[in-house]
């Protein structure tokens, strides 16, 4: 496709030059923002149909949507949106949570977490893919306050430029995009469904090498329903029994005295997102430890995720320093001669699911994992000798998986670029799509 015979100055830095007969306005001049919400005095028993910002999804826009009532809800489930309406994430705006309703129930409602933008004077299907360009996100990213959760106020997004064609091209835009990004959104939802797959043979792997099944000998049943059968040679043990397990606090973080000049290392519960820990997230004084009475975990202790988010709560690391950590983690200091630190790891790591099933009660709504919990929770136990030979060969097989899901990962990153090349050339105006709408 070819670029259009002019172009002029859009006064614009992020958007640069645009086709000269294009116009470049406010989001205020061509969509009102917030138009709707939810009156406090809604009736306590009014079911609503609710979307939060984890909710919607960069490729897939709105993936979910929760059915509660209003006594219910959360107070940041407030916002109505109606047909059309173009729903922008203002708070971690990093994640581009950004998508457009179509056809909504008379009781949908979003998160305060978002704006919500109405088209006016624009095409709507256009008016999705101007706000989801990169540069527009850029431009919400630098406008956002706030360093752990950034956030812009809407009255500060609705001051963005967007580039406004006239109204026949922006259908034509809003067609070929359509069109487009469609085909780029199946390719990444069909390697994202391999990464899906490859995490879950990940998961089996483990949990078959590190339970005996995979061994060729007699198995013997046992009293644990996350483990039913071990090798007979085997035992199946309470970690309490050999293991100290604790956890520690976070120091007050208006105290300076507690964090200024601090050289040992503190951690939250975000390192359970690595494999091991080779460095603090924070550092605390000396005199913190004797204050707070923090514990001093030696390395080669395994961390467990005691709560949080997502897939957090259950997750293991092996800590390869001396550290001290916060609340939401439990630490495990084996004893050396019962349990080899890296299969107690790799153990852990297979029975994700069952601490998940122990931290929610089994069905309950507890939702954590308490150090009780954890010196009660069983795992195979193997001679030691042979506890090392099944990590090495845990780790070694694990790493040719992760090979996969790593190369998997790299094309969805390289078509997600090729996804937003696409969209920035249409909506920036560098190939006239108006022969391609004539030729239609």
């Amino acid at each position: 496709m070819k670029p259009y015979p002019d172009y002029k100055p859009s006064g614009v830095a992020w958007l640069g030059d645009v086709p000269g007969h294009w116009e470049v306005k406010a989001v205020r001049f061509v969509m009102s923002c917030n138009d709707e919400v939810l009156p406090e005095d809604t009736a306590s028993g009014y079911e609503l149909d609710y979307v939060e910002i984890s909710d919607v999804d960069e490729i897939s826009g709105l993936t979910g949507v929760e059915s509660m009532l209003f006594k219910d809800a959360p107070s940041r489930a407030r916002r109505i949106a109606r047909h059309d309406d173009i729903i922008v994430s203002t708070v971690r705006t990093y994640l581009r949570a950004i998508a457009v309703v179509k056809n909504p129930p008379a009781n949908f409602v979003v998160s305060t977490g978002f704006a919500v933008l109405r088209p006016q004077t624009v095409n709507a299907g256009y008016a999705r893919y101007a706000v989801a360009h990169d540069g527009f996100i850029h431009e919400v990213i630098a406008r956002s306050k706030g360093v752990s959760y950034p956030a812009i106020n809407a009255n500060e997004l609705v001051r963005i430029a967007l580039p406004v064609p006239p109204e026949d091209e922006q259908q034509a835009i809003a067609d070929h995009l359509d069109t487009e990004t469609a085909r780029v959104d199946a390719l990444v939802r069909e390697k994202r469904g391999l990464v899906g797959l490859l995490r879950e043979f990940r998961q089996s792997v483990i949990a078959d090498l590190t339970t005996g099944a995979h061994l060729p000998v007699r198995q013997t049943p046992t009293d644990d329903v996350f483990c039913p059968a071990i090798p007979s040679a085997w035992q199946m043990v309470r970690l309490g029994k050999y293991a100290r397990i604790g956890n520690g606090s976070t120091p007050l973080k208006d105290n300076p005295g507690y964090w200024a000049g601090g050289t040992f290392p503190w951690l939250n519960s975000a390192v359970v997102n690595q494999d091991e820990v080779l460095e603090g997230s924070e550092l605390v004084t000396d005199e913190t430890l004797r204050a707070c009475h923090l514990p001093v975990v030696q390395a080669g202790a395994v961390l467990v995720a005691l709560t949080g988010q997502g897939k957090t709560r259950g997750q293991v690391t092996v800590l390869r320093i001396t550290a001290t950590i916060n609340q939401h983690l439990a630490y495990l200091a084996a004893d050396p001669s019962a349990f080899d630190t890296e299969y107690l790891f790799w153990t852990l790591s297979g029975m994700y699911a069952a601490l998940r099933m122990v931290s929610d009660g089994q069905g309950g709504t507890k939702g954590a994992l308490t150090c009780e919990d954890l010196s009660r929770f069983q795992v195979p136990k193997p001679p030691l000798a042979q506890q090392q030979a099944i990590a090495a060969q845990v780790k070694a097989e694990t790493a040719r998986v992760d090979d996969l899901i790593h190369h998997a990962q790299q094309k969805i990153a390289l078509l997600k670029e090729l996804r937003a090349a696409t969209i920035a050339d249409a909506v920036l105006g560098r190939v006239d799509l108006r022969l391609a709408q004539k030729t239609a």
